[in-house]
């Protein structure tokens, strides 16, 4: 190379290296990367801790972008009952990487079984892999109140068109020149006067299960989960953040209401009526407590059975709801077996426990007779239901709670029950088929479920609006380690959750979920207990929710509302 090539060659190098500098120093300048270093060197020299390099990355850290989603995947997976769900994934770029961030499976009873439901979940999961995962790309995984919005107007969206294919699909109407006319029924009595019976109101149809809401819900909750831990929270804290507008100062654990029995459609016996028969212990006892003495009650009816089969085999199994399920032919029997059970063990119903009794009353109508089969071959009209149901108050006053006693249908004997036990006994209601109708007569509570289409901004909505109380259940197609609905409970506020039975590792792993929010809480000094509500379960006028109250005021103003597990 030729002295002249080689200075030139020197001189493009420098040049190059010249503009490089300069463009960096303006790139560090417009970024103040050198002013961000020496703030945070400045603190390393305050702080001056052990562990210098991770004293700077989480400096750092807290300079860094917001993560933002950049995709959201579904995938099949199994259920509690080996049944087919979906599940769905949310990512998002954090420090410059793609990462898993949490998953998330909501339960859906209302699906049916085989080749059909097998058909929602695929449908669920393009969903998720689709239209749902470019809608919600780039979105901030924190703004939990925009992504619920964007979920419910997409499945509105569906909703629409859905119905407008089925609309093309069904045969035209001609419709006629005059409303056909219900005729009431006459019958006459021994002393041959005639009486106008009302007819039996028809069975209102199922709103069907869209293909695909599955979701929608799943999607919600695993978003929520994806903001809790970007903020370094657990999930009950910020959905009480969001269900408050800010994170309160104290909470409470909602009080654990146990499956013991279950003497409905699937059980060994006669009965039919009682799907469960649930415990209602006292309030103010640790979730351990509770959990330890039914496990004794269970222990000692077990015991009492077997003596009453002279040491042969009891015909019982556990049955979807983790309850033993038990062959009994009418309802006094299995309340007389719990209650032999506390007095041996020195706890009384009425006094350290009480009962609530899921009636599950809609899976029991014989619609071609208009009764109710509340045992094999024993077929009850609505009003004889209601001289049953005050019966056995009367006679159990234990029985503080009767959810589902009859269909939404039987409006007149809802409210002819209530006048009757409404000052000892509350009646609750399912809510998680949203009605078109009135609100039922006389109901006091309501049974919430996080299933199919709804969101986590649902459940703050519907917690805050019904009238009475909300108590909230599981369902029997649970996700196996979902734990999230003990974290949801504690966010609402609710005073009262039904998980059912004490076996499953479904049912267990949102009992020792809310043993470790106890622990947590209690060790933080920010544990409360609530006062005990004398019979009936809830009151009268429950507090509404208002989404500003303060701390303590706000605590002592919760409706006292109940999220059950689907069973």
């Amino acid at each position: 190379m030729s002295h002249r090539a080689f200075s030139k060659r020197v001189y493009e190098d420098k040049r190059d290296f010249d503009e490089m500098k300069n463009a960096a120093a303006e790139f560090y300048r417009v970024s103040r990367v050198p002013q961000d270093m020496e703030r945070a060197l400045h603190q390393l020299f305050l702080h001056r801790p052990a562990d210098l390099h991770g004293y700077l990355a989480d400096y750092f850290a807290n300079l860094a972008a917001p993560p933002r989603i950049s995709r959201v995947t579904g995938r099949q997976v199994y259920d509690a009952r080996g049944r087919l769900s979906v599940e769905a994934e949310v990512f998002c770029v954090v420090h410059n990487k793609d990462k898993s961030m949490s998953s998330a499976a909501v339960s859906s009873h209302l699906v049916p079984e085989s080749q059909e439901r097998t058909e929602h979940v695929m449908a669920a999961v393009l969903w998720i892999n689709e239209p749902l995962n470019s809608m919600l790309k780039d979105r901030n995984p924190c703004d939990q109140l925009q992504i619920d919005d964007i979920l419910s107007t997409f499945f509105k969206d569906r909703c629409l068109e859905e119905k407008e294919v089925r609309d093309r699909e069904r045969p035209e109407v001609i419709p006629s020149s005059s409303p056909p006319q219900t005729k009431d029924k006459k019958i006459i009595n021994k002393d041959k006067k005639s009486i106008v019976e009302k007819p039996f109101p028809a069975v209102e149809p199922q709103k069907p299960v869209l293909q695909g809401s599955l979701a929608v819900g799943s999607v919600s909750l695993a978003v929520a989960k994806t903001g809790a831990q970007i903020q370094g929270i657990h999930l009950y804290e910020y959905i009480a953040a969001l269900r408050n507008q800010e994170p309160p100062a104290q909470f409470h654990i909602p009080v654990s209401l146990v499956t013991l029995l279950s003497c409905g459609k699937t059980s060994p016996g006669k009965l039919n009526l009682l799907e469960e028969v649930i415990l209602i212990p006292k309030v103010g006892q640790q979730v351990k407590q509770i959990i330890t003495m039914a496990l004794e009650v269970q222990k000692e009816m077990m015991r009492i059975m077997k003596t009453l089969t002279n040491g042969g085999a009891s015909e019982t199994f556990v049955c979807d709801s983790g309850a033993l399920a038990v062959s009994h032919e009418r309802a006094e029997q299995p309340l007389d077996l719990i209650a032999e059970a506390c007095t041996n063990l020195g706890v009384p119903l009425g006094t350290q426990i009480h009962l609530a009794l899921n009636c599950a009353a809609h899976e029991l109508l014989d619609p071609s007779k208009g009764k109710y089969e509340v045992a094999t071959g024993v077929l009850k009209s609505p009003d004889e239901l209601v001289d049953l149901y005050q019966t056995l108050i009367s006679k159990y006053p234990a029985v503080v709670a009767l959810i589902d006693p009859f269909r939404q249908e039987d409006r007149d004997q809802w409210e002819k029950l209530s006048s009757m036990i409404g000052n000892s006994c509350s009646l609750l209601s399912d809510v998680s088929y949203k009605s078109q109708g009135p609100p039922l007569p006389g109901v006091r509570g309501h049974i919430l479920k996080h299933i199919n289409e709804t969101t986590v901004s649902d459940l703050i909505h519907m917690t805050s609006e019904q009238q009475g109380s909300v108590l909230m259940g599981t369902t029997c197609s649970e996700p196996c380690s979902e734990d999230s609905l003990s974290d949801i409970t504690v966010g609402l506020g609710l005073h009262y959750v039904k998980l059912g039975g004490l076996s499953g590792a479904e049912r267990m792993t949102k009992y020792n979920r809310l043993i470790s929010i106890e622990e947590e809480l209690a060790q933080q000094g920010i544990l409360v207990f609530k006062e005990k509500h004398p019979p009936p379960l809830f009151p009268d006028n429950p507090h509404k929710h208002s989404g500003t109250e303060g701390a303590r005021s706000g605590l002592e103003e919760h409706s006292s509302h109940l999220i059950q597990t689907d069973l």
